[in-house]
């Protein structure tokens, strides 16, 4: 009997626990169905000037409806000030907004509109020079709305960092979305419109999006998954450039001033993640195809792709205004050897990656070049990029080896090393190609490291090795001779005879930047010849002294030496002082007919000179 008791004792506890229990909740059920949203005026007035560093004010919040687990507010006379560094103004004013929204959601934090209605918006996007946004968060997503509609709204778009500025009307109604504007790109004026259906929560929202003007036009035709989720999406783009600088004003990818450009492309996001596929396009004359994934991965942005061009002509790769700048540089210093190609990583951010570059042709359309071809590797990993492997090809032979440009401690200027070696070649296609009246077989190391913005900088700063090494070649036989200042058969040679280029061996030592013969020997069938002095980088200035002798007896050897100077590129050669006078041309005569010459020169051990050489 005390268990039959006890059991209904039991189960009269446990209705009673029940019926509290969903009384409680029927309570909050009432409670949140008829919550007065409109006290929170001020707590959302106070929510929305924390989030936006200003003095928020809302003209009045009602309910329109008196129960409903997703009720509807009718918002007035909202405006939202500029923060002090964006300037005077507001970032936003609202005439009247209806919000439909989830009530649970809302009262525990995760606010989520249904429906929106507003009339009267104006909108101040604004990014100051420093990169600071008015609009918050860098995240993107869908609204996931049912409805939205905007009536008599404008917005204006002000950007300092990319210098690009627009003022558009946006309305979304049943018939759709649309955004129509004006505005500028870098000084260059657009139009800028957007179209896309009625805003709703059903799946799969097609978009299209067009910037249009004389110097540039960009277009976006695709699908976002959900309406205005731009996190989520696909679409073909297309682009049309005086330069590749307008179009990265728009993507901000770190493009470079370039030719005109015309590019198209398959883009997918899936938030963080761009892919790009289908690349093809032309810069100049220069045509590329390739992809690219882009990845955020926290705060770091990783780059995996590729990149091929049929055909390139460097010049393609710099606006006007840079190659304008080359060539009065060129006018104004003469040609150089080492290019002035700028490899700072100052503001290539917080990236990292690989990719795969190759160039099938390589042109030129102000002189012949002896590049013919390139493939490698670009790796980039917390600010070190590294060219390896790297294979630069030439009309004969090869340059192979690793470029490194280290700037991971954020410093102003990078610390670059370069170490490559030419296979392979010859003197002729070093030299541009074409007919040349001396050549022989030609290889060489090279080993710098030096600290620059560009690589001319660099080299002009460096430390290390340069070594070349001639070998099996020709020249003609007088200035064979010649270079043993064997006057009697330079004067008498016949101008066609050629004579045989054992080996020619060079090897500078670099200090800061100026590098020091160790040595530079001129060996031929007819003579010898000897060089000492330095050349000096950035200047590739030449102040070299050549002495020679030949290898037989010579009916007038002229004693004296060869000086050098001038540049790499467009060096000067003259006798030294002396040499050339009426007295040692006596004395000359005179050691001939006395038979006092110095003594002759023997072969070299070329194959020595040439180990030691590349000894390093």
């Amino acid at each position: 009997m005390r268990d039959r008791i006890a059991g209904w004792a039991s189960d009269r506890r446990l209705r009673w626990g029940a019926g509290i229990l969903g009384g409680v909740a029927i309570a909050i059920a009432l409670l949140v169905g008829a919550f007065p949203w409109g006290a929170l005026e001020r707590m959302v007035e106070t929510k929305l000037g924390d989030r936006y560093g200003a003095a928020v004010t809302i003209g009045s919040i009602e309910r329109t409806d008196l129960f409903s687990f997703t009720p509807t507010v009718v918002i007035r006379d909202v405006r939202i000030p500029q923060p002090r560094w964006a300037g005077i103004g507001d970032f936003a004013r609202i005439r009247s907004a209806r919000v439909t929204f989830g009530a649970f959601g809302a009262l525990v934090g995760r606010f989520s509109a249904r429906a929106i209605e507003i009339d009267g918006l104006r909108l101040a996007l604004v990014r100051d020079a420093k990169g600071r946004k008015n609009w918050g968060g860098t995240g993107s997503g869908s609204l996931a709305l049912d409805r939205l509609r905007l009536a008599d709204s404008r917005l204006s778009y002000d950007d300092a960092v990319q210098d690009r500025h627009v003022e558009a009307a946006i309305a979304a109604d049943a018939q759709g979305l649309r955004l129509n504007g004006k505005g500028t790109i870098k000084g260059n004026p657009v139009s800028v419109t957007a179209r896309g259906p009625a805003v709703s929560s059903a799946n799969r929202w097609p978009f299209d999006a067009r910037i249009d003007g004389p110097a540039l036009t960009i277009t976006a035709k695709g699908t976002m998954t959900r309406a205005l989720d731009t996190g989520h999406m696909a679409f073909d783009m297309s682009a049309r450039a005086d330069d590749l600088k307008l179009v990265d004003a728009v993507i901000e990818a770190g493009l470079f001033g370039t030719q005109p450009a015309t590019l198209a492309a398959h883009v997918v996001r899936d938030d963080p993640k761009w892919s790009v596929t289908k690349l093809r396009g032309t810069i100049g004359r220069s045509d590329l195809t390739g992809h690219v994934i882009v990845d955020k991965q926290g705060d770091r942005t990783r780059l995996d792709g590729a990149v091929a061009f049929g055909s390139l002509d460097f010049e393609d790769l710099a606006s006007d205004a840079g190659n304008a700048a080359a060539i009065a540089r060129e006018r104004a210093h003469g040609l150089r050897l080492v290019p002035d190609t700028r490899i700072n990583l100052a503001h290539v951010g917080p990236t990292d990656g690989r990719i795969d570059f190759a160039v099938r042709r390589i042109v030129s359309r102000r002189r012949p070049s002896s590049l013919a071809w390139t493939r490698g590797t670009l790796t980039l990993d917390h600010g070190v990029l590294t060219a390896d492997p790297f294979t630069l090809g030439l009309t004969r032979g090869t340059v192979e080896g690793s470029v490194t440009v280290d700037q991971r401690d954020g410093g102003a200027v990078p610390i670059v090393s370069v170490a490559l070696a030419l296979k392979g070649g010859t003197l002729a296609a070093l030299a541009g190609g074409g007919e040349s009246p001396v050549d022989a077989r030609l290889s060489g190391r090279l080993r710098l490291t030096g600290k620059g913005s560009t690589f001319r900088e660099a080299v002009g700063r460096s430390d290390g090795h340069i070594a070349l090494v001639a070998t099996q070649g020709a020249l003609p036989a007088r200035l064979a001779s010649m270079l043993g200042f064997d006057v009697a058969r330079g004067l008498t040679t016949d101008k066609d005879e050629r004579a045989a280029l054992r080996c020619t061996v060079l090897r500078l030592d670099l200090d800061d930047g100026t590098g020091t013969l160790a040595p530079m020997v001129i060996d031929t069938t007819r003579a010898q010849s000897r060089g000492t002095g330095t050349i000096d980088f950035p200047s590739e200035a030449l102040a070299i002294r050549v002495t020679g002798a030949p290898k037989e007896k010579s009916v007038l050897r002229l004693p004296g030496a060869i000086l050098m100077t001038g540049t790499i590129r467009a060096p000067e050669v003259q006798t030294e002082k002396g040499t050339r006078s009426i007295g040692n041309i006596f004395k000359a005569i005179g050691q001939s007919i006395s038979g006092d010459q110095p003594p002759r020169a023997t072969d070299a051990d070329c194959d020595a000179l040439a180990a030691r050489a590349l000894a390093f």
